[in-house]
């Protein structure tokens, strides 16, 4: 389980196709620390280090990641927000995630507002609007998030100079796709709300 506060930006340095997976090898200052079977957020994707280098370690993505994410849109060079797993006695400081993407969304306005930045995210399927609220968490790209506001389609968040510095919200354009994890908890509410009607 994780809860959506990146602890490194890392860089990703190759990318291998082996068979119908991807085979990703990422240099970071988290790297070093890191232990092979050891489960680490990619981008809010929940991955496996198979691999260690001296300041780099590799991880797999499986066919099925690969389309439900964007990670199979990432290039050596891009940007990738990293968290490791949440220590059992450690601080909640974001929210319930668990690195299991539901889909993805696309980054279609960013607004400098002089002191922070408002981002807006078309939703891929209408009925994902049921699962964003005002003033709920969401998570992109790993990042635990506070929705501004909602439209129709998408969604509003504001992301403040230091996550925006510190994260690869500072690298993101419009026209980018971002991984989403919706609530965990507004899941299952609206699972059961659907199994009632």
């Amino acid at each position: 389980m994780f809860t959506g506060i990146i602890e490194a930006a890392g860089k990703i340095l190759s990318i291998e196709k082996e068979g119908s997976n991807l085979n990703f090898w990422i240099e970071s200052t988290l790297s070093k620390e890191l232990k092979i079977d050891q489960s680490v957020a990619h981008n809010g994707v929940c991955l496996t280090v198979v691999a260690l280098g001296e300041n780099s370690h590799k991880v797999t993505a499986v066919q099925e990641t690969i389309l439900k994410t964007n990670l199979g849109l990432l290039s050596p060079g891009s940007i990738i927000n990293l968290e490791r797993c949440m220590l059992a006695n450690g601080r909640f400081d974001g929210h319930i995630v668990q690195g299991h993407v539901d889909d993805t969304a696309m980054c279609t306005q960013i607004i400098d507002q002089q002191g922070s930045w408002l981002f807006y995210f078309k939703l891929n399927q209408k009925q994902q609007q049921n699962l964003v609220v005002s003033k709920g968490s969401i998570c992109i790209n790993g990042v635990s998030l506070t929705v501004i506001d909602t439209t129709e389609d998408g969604f509003y968040v504001t992301i403040i100079p230091y996550t925006f510095e510190h994260t690869q919200f500072g690298s993101l354009k419009t026209g980018d796709s971002v991984n989403i994890e919706f609530d965990i908890l507004g899941k299952y509410i609206l699972k059961q709300l659907e199994s009632r009607a």
